[in-house]
């Protein structure tokens, strides 16, 4: 069986997160600017090769002093540290789903993570092109990614939580 290359189809994909602020509320946020490559056996998604990385620069999560602070030495250090990445190990079906195991690459720590992906089908669009959709989740816990400022609060919890949840909408394109 020949080997399919898929692309990111941008204007039908999101990357999301988010995170505990001040332990009341949750914060949100968003990657404009990322990139999701595949290779596949046929329209066989199992044992798939994923690779991804996110432009950390494109941050967003509504507050121009947050996303900047973000952006700095105390958390992303975009200056040396200018993109996330994520390269799959293996991908595994559960059920109709899959397991989604890889590499997961921030600043300079890499750790085996693996996320819950919700497989959407594969289907042709009404130009012929043949598309494949997925929501990916999962949890990071950003500390072990050298991540770790933080402020106390008044009431002696924490500013930012340690927790962050991840999502995705991705669809892909041969």
């Amino acid at each position: 069986m020949s080997t399919t290359k898929w692309t990111l189809d941008a204007s039908h994909s999101e990357v999301t997160f988010k995170i505990k602020h001040m332990m009341i509320s949750n914060v949100s946020g968003t990657f404009a600017k990322f990139d999701v490559q595949a290779e596949t056996e046929g329209d066989d998604f199992t044992k798939a090769k994923i690779s991804f990385t996110a432009d950390v620069n494109s941050i967003n999560t509504n507050s121009e002093q947050r996303d900047g602070h973000l952006k700095s030495p105390d958390f992303f250090d975009t200056e040396k540290f200018p993109q996330i990445k994520f390269v799959s190990t293996k991908m595994v079906l559960d059920g109709s789903d899959y397991k989604l195991t890889g590499d997961l690459t921030i600043k300079d720590v890499t750790k085996s993570l693996t996320f819950d992906v919700e497989f959407g089908g594969i289907a042709k669009d009404p130009w012929g092109n043949t598309k494949a959709g997925f929501t990916i989740s999962g949890k990071i816990n950003r500390k072990d990614f050298g991540l770790t400022w933080n402020a106390a609060t008044e009431a002696g919890g924490v500013l930012v939580g340690e927790e962050l949840k991840m999502h995705a909408e991705i669809q892909l394109q041969k």
